[in-house]
């Protein structure tokens, strides 16, 4: 790339050394901050939204906000998808507008003309962006220079209110998948955790996006512990899903009041949660389910024991996770260590354990590992069931050395092998995510299939051993594997 310029610039107490790129050499690795001639401020979606439609506005350049930080993404042609780094989506101007002062905002990636722009040199610092639907510029309206003016497009005035200049905030190996479900490119090194804020201490989560787009995370914790988030980025606590305890638990806790990894969904108009009870290390352990009309602390029902384990059997009963095939069949995956991750049918109308189908299916098996296997999740994609899991040793801090592991079959019901044709019931694994930098132990995954994309949901620890949570997007190669950026 050509270098116009090297700029130190101060942010939150940190400098951050940025690059102005010459504007006809573009990077489509990299992030770049977009700062209008006019008002000298940045691009930027507003309030850090993820949301559809959430407005493109201008704000005082700050190189660490990811809301302030696009991707130029090549739709051929020379044109280009502008991808908000925080979101995932692009720039579009509103409802396809022609029309002069159409609203620019934030949408998901369908890679329509309307979000599609062609880079216009202006000099060797700055450009103008062309939209290939309707012709116009994109345009500072009014030509303020206030915080929070919103941008639009208008006809190609080339005034400079219509120019920015592009500083280089980042760069490197983000993918450009396509939500079509073209294949994307996986990016060359781990990828950081999406950016999350608010009460985000969290352990084995699980989330569900309810029917009016709010999110419910569920996770380990005195008596199961709640989060709730409107946009999937803020979450705050939410109380436990037993806020009077769950006594039926208490023969595998020995007493205590912690319930673990559990798997919550939304099914036939209620929400359905497995968990599980045990101690570290125990064999005697089980899984329970519960439903609730609304999700909320206090409003679950108790619906039964599922399965349970003692040293009579070779598997462990904890970490469960609903499945459900083609045909419309209950399935519940669980296991840990011993011989591995089972599967067995349930009832479809209850959600317990099939009476009609008792067989303890093996899944995935670490003979040569120490049997380091656990939470075991299922999901569809294109024609294959993908079955992610979590190898080695959690619950150790910053020294956790859980990874996140895939495989994958043509049939619910294995058998599961990886990218190699190793079976995972040998051993085999592909690995999608690991520990790197400051994120230590990144493991005990669920997939949150959303509006965007799929979501990959995890906790991993920080260097002071706290237990955080991961969101990041899920891709799919050339080859059908996922990957996560």
């Amino acid at each position: 790339m050509t270098i116009a310029a090297v700029v130190a610039v101060a942010s939150g107490g940190a400098v951050a050394v940025m690059t102005t790129a010459d504007a006809a050499t573009i990077d489509p690795t990299a992030y770049y901050q977009l700062i209008n001639r006019h008002s000298g401020k940045a691009l930027e979606i507003a309030d850090s939204s993820t949301a559809d439609g959430a407005a493109l506005v201008q704000r005082t350049p700050n190189a660490a906000a990811t809301n302030q930080q696009f991707q130029f993404v090549d739709s051929g042609g020379g044109f280009h998808r502008l991808r908000a780094r925080h979101s995932g989506k692009v720039l579009d101007v509103y409802e396809r507008s022609t029309a002069n002062g159409a609203n620019v905002v934030q949408w998901a990636d369908l890679n329509g003309t309307n979000q599609q722009f062609s880079v216009q040199d202006i000099d060797s610092t700055y450009l103008q962006l062309i939209n290939r639907n309707s012709g116009k510029a994109l345009d500072l309206w009014e030509w303020s220079t206030a915080d929070g003016a919103r941008y639009a497009q208008y006809d190609d005035t080339n005034g400079v209110n219509q120019q920015f200049r592009l500083v280089r905030v980042g760069g490197g190996t983000t993918p450009t998948p396509s939500p079509t479900g073209s294949p994307g490119t996986p990016p060359a090194q781990y990828p950081q955790p999406g950016r999350v804020t608010g009460d985000v201490g969290t352990h084995d989560p699980t989330v569900v996006k309810k029917p009016d787009g709010t999110y419910i995370l569920a996770a380990t914790g005195v008596n199961l512990s709640l989060k709730t988030s409107a946009d999937r980025v803020a979450w705050r606590n939410a109380g436990a899903v037993w806020p009077n305890g769950a006594s039926w638990t208490t023969t595998y806790t020995n007493g205590d009041r912690n319930l673990w990894a559990p798997d919550i969904s939304y099914r036939n108009g209620q929400y359905w949660l497995y968990y599980s009870a045990s101690t570290f290390g125990s064999q005697r352990s089980a899984i329970f389910l519960a439903t609730s009309p609304t999700g909320a602390s206090g409003s679950w029902t108790h619906r039964g024991l599922v399965i349970e384990s003692s040293t009579a059997v070779n598997y462990n009963a904890i970490d469960p996770n609903l499945a459900v095939d083609d045909s419309g069949n209950w399935w519940l995956t669980f296991g840990s260590f011993w011989s591995g991750l089972k599967l067995i049918r349930l009832d479809n109308a209850t959600g317990l354990r099939s009476a009609a189908d008792t067989q303890i299916r093996s899944l995935v098996s670490r003979p040569n590992a120490g049997g380091a296997v656990e939470a075991p999740y299922l999901v569809k994609h294109g024609g294959y069931y993908y079955l992610w899991m979590s190898f080695d040793l959690c619950c150790k801090g910053a020294a956790s050395t859980y990874r996140i592991m895939v495989g994958r079959s043509a049939s619910l019901t294995g058998p599961y092998t990886d990218r190699n044709g190793t079976a995972l019931t040998s051993g085999g694994g592909t690995q999608v995510l690991a520990g790197h930098g400051s994120i230590h132990g990144p493991g005990h995954q669920a997939v949150l299939q959303d509006t965007d994309g799929e979501q990959l949901v995890y906790h991993y620890y920080a260097d002071n051993g706290a237990s955080l949570l991961g969101i990041n997007r899920i891709g799919y190669d050339a080859a059908g594997w996922p990957y996560v950026y």
